[in-house]
């Protein structure tokens, strides 16, 4: 017993010792410049777990070992505070405005987020690295507001579509501006993600009336890497994944196929039970039949890819000189044999500070490209009967399955049956000189000169599915050659009196375009294994082209900033461009532009709430132009035509080209007012920037057919109107921050109405080329499908002209029992309603996790799928419901062997579908190596991940990504990455 309160007494003791020295301290957090008290401010012993939070009153308590350390205070919005600890201690924190008075590049400057006037995106380099592509804007989809971007194809290499603000011109070129450190640059795809710095989106007229004509699309700017003072920082970037098919449907399997065809013959008499298979089946498919031999040419076509990118980036320098040097290898395989590229760059980034008033540099890179692509072999495979084997028991290719008409689709990957070979130098050099000799006046002088050089190989042997039902091979060899040449001299001034600031820019360019191009051919290629090399040697088809194209462009331009307090901001931008495209008389066009913007969140009377952490209203007009044509449209051309004056002597002759030149050609016309708010809510927890903007364009250069009695086919003219309007909205959050874990989401959301307005004849639609007034530029027009006429509505079908078994279209008229083309409607549009995605961003001490969803809502496609249909028979379909007398359906019509597929009444109705898709872009996990372990490697960073890309989609269409548009070809991919970013 004694020993038991000898024990009860010591704890007591230790108790009053440990209590006794304990610390608690006591204190108070306020808002710096209001003086108002902060609520769950974070407060945290440095280098322990311990700590609590501010109440309402913003006072807090914290019970600590002793009376020395350091209390940490972070507040979402606010910079953090160390402070000794102290008794009734006293924290102002300071309001951050770190993403405020961040830089973002515009046209010819650069300006603070907080100060921008226009419609305008940047996002930085590390957000474009999380999507792992060939094409740096293909890792930005659906994280733009306003700006739409697809993939064309799944082939390696396959081009990025981007639209901004949807499609202005009908015919003229819709496709944004593309800037790289300060330089035109049309080939965007040859810029390593791993090098650019930051990227910025000029959507609205204000913004991109700086770059004239040029920026009528929108403009996107790229800005690389430069190098570093101090010790010199060393990248190295990689990742390595597989590439699998994102769905693809499966045609008739054997079986289905002999159903469809017997089922076919039925109709038509000719088949009544399995021992009339002769007569409609040749000896081999009869043997196929009955031996259940048949195959899936697309299975044995389609393989897992495979795409790998090695990227090393080396910065340094010193306070003068500055260098940034990246070398990139990128390589993918396609789903398919003999689909393959590989990309080889090298890029050099100069900065040399010459004097206090002398700055000059260069921005460079070159660019090999080795492409190897076919023609894509699933069309042979899709529409090929099934009934036979690809290989005899030898194990060589039947070049043509069961004595059939088609070719085996497996023919283009023999031996010297076929290649297409592509090798492509890019070369791109930006110099600069930049003077500053007094203070706030710099001038800059950019020279940049792209060169670019392709040559194309194509040999397709007499054993190639192209070549199939010719009798010899063929060559091609073509060659391109462009030399883009920009130079630009920029003179810029800033000055500040009092509270007023002054920014003035003036800008005088020249631009100049050159392209040539070779075409050379030949058939019967002496030895296959020249390709498409000694095309002497080739017998027949000998044919031979050249091209030339040059234009010009002449810029003038001025711009004005004003800011009166950092809260009354205006933008004032003048251009004058002359194109070389356009008429004389037509050739210069001026194009201005005023933008401006409150800072309501900087008055005074803000001060006292505390809802708004900031907020900002703009508004901008301005009118841009486009000249987006081919050179010489104002000029007629001669064409080489057959002429004899009898049957015997043969002499020259030219005749007027098919297009006639328009020598009264000028500037297509866009007009656009923008109207935005910034903001951001409850201590920069939430962030909004929405834009309403409405764009008309007028005088479009559109080609027009003109009457046979004319003597030519059309005519480049500025006819017609459009408009685009619509909302953009983009919304960060913080969801989470707090013990480690971080939850931040960017939500975008995008809704444009696209409209032609007016075309040649005012208010006439133009039905041969699908325009239609009051609708988007891209529709499917035709007859509505409601099913299939049944059985018992056979009195109805009549009147109309149809039996039991025929598609029955919607009569949109009196329903007077005529159907003709009066009934055709617009059933849907190729653009989206309304396109949108979210992106999550997790981070949990060095884990983090990245999920992004893409939507594109509205969209309707035209199905190949869905229209691979051959109701005689005579080539594979997809696996359809069709109608038959036991089993009606409202589905297919009824197979008829006596019915060729384009005799088949409506049959393109078939194809029709809403193509809406949401899918899941990218899940990415990754490690971050803690940077006690980094320390003892030397690394500065080191981080591993793995991703998932395009991985879910979810539609209407199934095991298909609508993405692709309807096409079978060159199916959409999904990837399976890993991937390693070290630095040191």
């Amino acid at each position: 017993m004694k020993k038991l309160l000898m024990i009860y007494w010591l704890l007591i003791g230790s108790a009053g010792w440990a209590l006794a020295q304990s610390h608690v301290v006591k204190g108070k957090v306020t808002d710096a410049s209001t003086g108002d008290p902060l609520v769950m401010v974070n407060v945290q012993l440095k280098g322990t777990t311990t700590g609590t939070r501010t109440d309402a009153s913003g006072n807090f308590s914290l019970s600590v070992p002793s009376d020395k350390g350091e209390l940490v205070f972070t507040y979402l919005g606010y910079q953090a505070v160390i402070q000794s600890i102290n008794d009734n201690l006293v924290v102002k924190m300071e309001k951050d405005n770190k993403q405020l008075d961040e830089v973002v590049v515009i046209g010819y400057g650069e300006v603070k987020k907080r100060d921008l006037t226009g419609a305008v995106v940047s996002v930085k380099g590390e957000e474009l690295k999380k999507v792992p592509s060939t094409n740096v804007m293909e890792s930005v989809q659906g994280k733009l507001p306003g700006v739409d971007i697809t993939k064309s194809s799944g082939a390696a290499g396959a081009k990025i579509n981007v639209t901004v603000r949807g499609n202005r011109s009908i015919r003229a070129d819709n496709g944004p501006l593309y800037i790289v450190d300060g330089v035109q640059y049309e080939n965007i795809q040859d810029i390593s993600p791993n090098d650019i710095q930051s990227m910025e989106v000029l959507k609205d007229a204000s913004s991109t009336a700086i770059y004239g004509s040029r920026g009528a699309n929108g403009v996107i700017i790229i800005t690389t890497k430069k190098g570093v003072a101090g010790k010199p920082r060393v990248s190295v970037n990689s990742y390595v994944g597989i590439s699998q098919v994102a769905g693809y449907p499966a045609m008739d399997t054997g079986p289905q196929y002999v159903a469809l065809k017997r089922e076919a013959n039925r109709t038509t008499g000719r088949w009544k039970t399995e021992a009339d298979d002769p007569l409609i089946f040749n000896a081999s498919e009869v043997a196929a039949i009955k031996n259940n031999l048949w195959t899936n040419y697309a299975d044995l076509l389609i393989h897992d890819g495979l795409q790998q990118d090695y990227q090393v980036g080396v910065a340094g320098g010193s306070e003068k000189t500055k260098v940034y040097l990246s070398l990139d290898y990128f390589d993918e395989k396609g789903l398919f044999k003999l689909d393959q590229l590989k990309r080889y760059s090298g890029r050099l980034n100069i900065d040399q500070v010459v004097n206090s008033v002398l700055k000059v540099g260069m921005q460079s890179q070159i660019t090999y490209y080795d492409q190897n692509t076919r023609p894509d072999p699933l069309n042979q495979a899709n529409k090929i009967v099934p009934l036979n084997l690809p290989y005899d028991s030898a194990g060589k290719l039947i070049m043509f399955p069961n004595s059939g008409s088609m070719i085996n689709p497996l023919a283009d990957e023999q031996p010297n049956a076929y290649q297409n070979n592509t090798h492509v130098t890019r070369t791109f050099l930006n110099a600069y000189i930049e003077l500053t000799p007094l203070k706030g006046l710099s001038f800059r002088s950019n020279f940049g000169v792209t060169l670019d050089n392709s040559r194309t190989g194509i040999f397709a042997s007499k054993n190639s599915i192209g070549r199939s039902t010719a009798s010899t091979s063929r060559s091609q060899y073509n060659t391109g050659s462009k030399r883009y040449i920009s130079w630009e001299n920029v003179l810029s001034y800033q000055k500040s009196i009092g509270n007023h600031s002054f920014g003035a820019t003036a800008v005088a360019s020249l631009l100049s375009d050159k392209r040539d191009s070779s075409f050379l051919q030949g058939e019967g290629q002496l030895l296959p294994s020249q390709l498409y090399y000694a095309l002497a040697n080739n017998v027949s088809g000998i044919a031979v082209r050249t091209s030339y194209l040059e234009s010009k462009l002449i810029s003038f331009t001025g711009r004005l900033n004003y800011n009166y307090k950092g809260k009354y901001l205006l933008s004032l931008t003048g251009r004058s461009d002359g194109s070389s495209k356009l008429a004389p008389g037509n050739k210069w066009a001026f194009f201005p532009s005023v933008a401006g913007a409150w800072r309501i969140g900087d008055e005074e009377f803000m001060h006292k709430q505390h809802f708004f952490s900031d907020l900002k209203l703009r508004a901008s007009y301005g009118i841009a132009g486009n000249d987006a044509i081919s050179p010489y449209s104002t000029a007629s051309y001669l064409s080489k035509i057959p002429f004899s004056y009898d049957d015997i002597n043969s002499a020259l002759a030219y005749g007027i080209g098919t297009q006639i030149g328009n020598k009264n050609l000028k500037w297509e016309l866009s007009a656009t007012t923008d109207v935005g708010i910034d903001f951001s809510i409850l201590n920069q927890r939430i962030g909004v920037t929405a834009d309403y903007y409405d764009t008309h364009t007028k005088d479009l250069l559109l080609q027009r057919t003109l009457p046979t009695s004319s003597g030519v086919g059309t005519v480049i003219q500025n006819i017609g109107k459009t408009r685009n309007r619509g909302i953009e909205i983009g919304l960060n959050t913080t969801n989470v921050n707090s013990h480690g874990f971080t939850w931040t989401s960017n939500i975008v959301f995008s809704k444009n109405k696209e409209e032609i307005v007016a075309l040649a004849d005012a208010n006439t639609n133009d039905v041969a080329n699908g325009w239609f007034i009051g609708s988007p530029v891209k529709v499917f027009y035709d007859y509505q499908k409601v099913g299939i006429w049944q059985t018992k509505e056979a009195d109805l079908a009549t009147k109309y002209g149809y039996k039991p078994g025929d598609i029955k279209v919607k009569d949109q008229g009196t329903a007077d029992g005529v159907l003709n083309s009066q009934d055709r409607v617009i059933l849907g549009t190729q653009v989206p309603t309304w396109s949108g995605g979210l992106n999550n961003d997790f981070r949990y001490h060095n884990f983090d996790l990245n999920i992004y969803v893409f939507a594109r809502i509205g969209q309707w496609i035209n199905s190949e799928y869905a229209a691979k249909y051959d109701p005689q028979g005579l080539e594979n379909s997809a696996p359809v419901n069709y109608w038959t007398p036991e089993r009606e359906t409202n589905d297919y019509p009824r197979p008829n062997a006596s019915v060729s597929k384009d005799g088949t009444p409506f049959i393109k109705t078939l194809g029709y579908k809403d193509g809406s898709f949401v899918k899941i872009r990218n899940i990415s996990l990754g490690y971050t190596l803690p940077s006690s372990i980094l320390k003892r490697s030397h690394l500065s960073n080191l981080r591993v991940y793995v991703t998932g890309k395009n991985l879910f989609t979810f539609s209407k269409v199934k095991d298909y990504d609508p993405e692709r548009g309807g096409d079978l070809s060159s199916p959409l991919t999904k990837m399976y990455v890993a991937g390693l970013n070290v630095e040191f």
